[in-house]
Order: C-alpha cells, then sequence, then structure tokens
C-alpha cells in the first residue's frame, strides 16, 4: 500500500510540474508604439529594415516583432498637414489591416499639447465657452466617425494630452475644474456617441508622481469626469524612480478602480546623433544602472513593462514607446512650421541609425 500511495503522490507531482511551470502573469494586453510620425517621414523618404536588414514597410516589421497596437496623434489644423484627420484614416487603415489595436490621441491644439502648454487651435482660438465645448465634440465626432464608416473604428481614445494642468487653455485649465470637466465629458460624450464599446483614456505626465495623480483623478471623480482607462506617461530620466513609478501605477488602478496603460515611455539606445540636430537624452547612462545602448533600452523597456504587468487586480494593460519610427530624416522635424528642425529623439526610436530594428522591438513584442 505504501508503495501504492508513493506512486501516485508522484505521478500526481509529475502532472503538478508544467502547470505550474506556466502559471503566473502572462503577456502585457497592449505591446503598442506611437507612430505619428511615420507618414511624414515616408514621404520625406525615410527607410525601415527588420533585424535581418531587411527593408520593409514599418508597420509590418513591428507587428512582425509581436506588436499588436499603434497609437496616433490628431492636430486640428497644424502647419505641415499632418497628424490630420486625413493623415490618421490614412495611416489606420494600415494599422487595421495588420491586426492591430488602434489608440487615437486628440491634443485639441494645432501642435503640441502637453504639461507645459495647452494652446488652442487658431480656428478656436475666439470662441465663447459653450461654442469651444461644441467645438471639441463636433471635431472628436468627425474624426472617429469616419474612422468607423470607413471599417477602422478606434479601440481607445485619448481626451486631451497630457492632462497635468488641463485643457483648451485659459478656458479649460484646471484652475476652473467645472470648465475641465465640460470639456472633457463632452469628448466622451463624442466618442460614445460613435461607438459605446471604444475606451476613453485620461492621461497625465510625471508617472512617479503620486501626488499630482491622486490631486488630479480625485478632482476628476468630484467633478464627474467621465473616463474609462487612466494613462499615464513614464519617462524615467524625467519622472522619477522606477519604485516611485510602480507605487503610483499601482495606486491610482486600485484607488480609481479602472484599468491603466502608459501610453508613453522610451529610452535611447545610443549617446550620438543622426540628424544635426542636438538630442533631447544626452547621458551615457540617463538612469542608474541602464546604459544608452541597445541592451540598456531593451532593459528598461522589460522592467517598466514588468511593473506595469504587475498591477493588482490585472488592471495593468500594457504600454507604448513614443515615436517608435520617428528616425532621423531631415525635414521630419519636431517644429511642424519650420521644415530645418530636427526631432532630437532618434536616438530613442525602435529602429538604429542603420534603419534597422533594434533588438527592443522584439523584447516588447514578447512582453
Amino acid at each position: 500500500m505504501k508503495r501504492i500511495i508513493v506512486a501516485v503522490l508522484l505521478l500526481l507531482t509529475a502532472f503538478a510540474a508544467p502547470a505550474q511551470a506556466q502559471t503566473g502573469p502572462g503577456r502585457l494586453q497592449i505591446r503598442g508604439a506611437d507612430i505619428s510620425s511615420l507618414a511624414k517621414s515616408e514621404a520625406l523618404g525615410g527607410v525601415y529594415r527588420d533585424a535581418a536588414g531587411n527593408r520593409g514597410d514599418a508597420l509590418a516589421i513591428l507587428s512582425r516583432a509581436g506588436l499588436n497596437y499603434m497609437r496616433l496623434k490628431v492636430w486640428v489644423n497644424p502647419a505641415d498637414g499632418y497628424n490630420t484627420k486625413a493623415r490618421v484614416l490614412a495611416m489606420a487603415r494600415r494599422i487595421k489591416a495588420l491586426g492591430m489595436g488602434l489608440l487615437v490621441d486628440f491634443h485639441y491644439s494645432d501642435t503640441w499639447a502637453d504639461p507645459g502648454k495647452q494652446f488652442k487651435p487658431a480656428a478656436w482660438a475666439s470662441l465663447p465657452f459653450a461654442q469651444l465645448r461644441q467645438a471639441l465634440y463636433d471635431h472628436t465626432y468627425d474624426v472617429l466617425r469616419a474612422l468607423r464608416d470607413q471599417g477602422t473604428t478606434a479601440d481607445m481614445v485619448q481626451v486631451g494630452n497630457e492632462l497635468n494642468g488641463g485643457l483648451l487653455w485659459p478656458d479649460g485649465s484646471n484652475s476652473n475644474w467645472p470648465n475641465t470637466a465640460a470639456l472633457l465629458n463632452a469628448g466622451y460624450d463624442a466618442v460614445k456617441a460613435v461607438s459605446g464599446s471604444t475606451r476613453v483614456v485620461l492621461h497625465l505626465a510625471n508617472g512617479g508622481d503620486n501626488g499630482l495623480y491622486r490631486w488630479w483623478f480625485d478632482n476628476a471623480r468630484s467633478s464627474g469626469i467621465r473616463y474609462d482607462v487612466i494613462g499615464l506617461s513614464y519617462y524615467s530620466y524625467w519622472h522619477g524612480t522606477l519604485d516611485a513609478f510602480r507605487t503610483n501605477i499601482n495606486d491610482v488602478a486600485t484607488r480609481y478602480g479602472k484599468p491603466v496603460v502608459l501610453v508613453e515611455t522610451a529610452y535611447p539606445f545610443t549617446t550620438a546623433d543622426d540628424d544635426g540636430w542636438a538630442n533631447i537624452i544626452t547621458a551615457a547612462t540617463p538612469y542608474p544602472g541602464y546604459q544608452a545602448t541597445p541592451q540598456g533600452q531593451s532593459a528598461m523597456l522589460t522592467r517598466v513593462a514588468d511593473i506595469v504587468r504587475a498591477v493588482p487586480n490585472g488592471l495593468g494593460l500594457g504600454l507604448f514607446t513614443w515615436e517608435a519610427t520617428w528616425t532621423g530624416v531631415r525635414g521630419n522635424g519636431w517644429d511642424p512650421a519650420d521644415p530645418s528642425s530636427g526631432n532630437g529623439w532618434e536616438n530613442q526610436a525602435l529602429f538604429d541609425y542603420g534603419d534597422r530594428a533594434l533588438p527592443a522591438m522584439a523584447v516588447l513584442g514578447r512582453l
């Protein structure tokens, strides 16, 4: 009998071992990249190659590496004619043809919107508040309806970009939360009028600043602001330690009971310059322990992804690397009104200076 019991226990252990090896956190739902610069890069002769050096379509290269979600920003009337409704529609067709998800990022501006600037589009500059709110609704609805009507419905939508201080200043500044709420809820309503299944993201920068996030989303809750997902930007060389990021993203997910997604992150793979315009991040070791090398870039993206994956209750959806395709192509600079400007970001793309996919791309695709 004793021998039988031992045999049974060994058999049970043998069956249990494979199951145990497969437990634990799986792949991220969202393994994404912001590719807002891609259309202009291609128009100006930008080239993209896979890890083996074969020239190809950048989106197809990203998809084959395992990425499954793309992010596109929308400006209202930018000087260079890119990141507009028409450009987003064209890129969305390519994204959806590859079976990838689509996050649309409304800046509600003719240029960059971020914590330091939330400039109204020129066409909206003199509108009374009620008309400004209607313009935001109409613009959001128009772009998203056109996406839906061509069969490329947005899966997620950011109503505003890095909203630390509100949007459409001064009217929508956080110094007037009722106005902030009215504008953001107009955007929410426009999204849901087009597609009830599209998730609305509210996005702040400074992903390691828990005080900011509690202040902002507590006010959002008391002001009746509606949304589905909390979006964060976290750049380790700007936004605090990795531990601070972990503390914040875990806290906001559980405090507000919402899924969280890291809509912007990046890390340099070199300190060298490729377009004659000074890089924004030039340190050899921008964050302690992570050098500006292909290996350092891969390691940092892995570390950040692990933090998102471990958010309690499965609320960590995934991440997007910011401007993965913004390589050093002349004319594709940061200023839409100045074709001589460079981008300062090419050392944080997912393609190297030989236009070849970096190891971090495949790492991100497996996360």
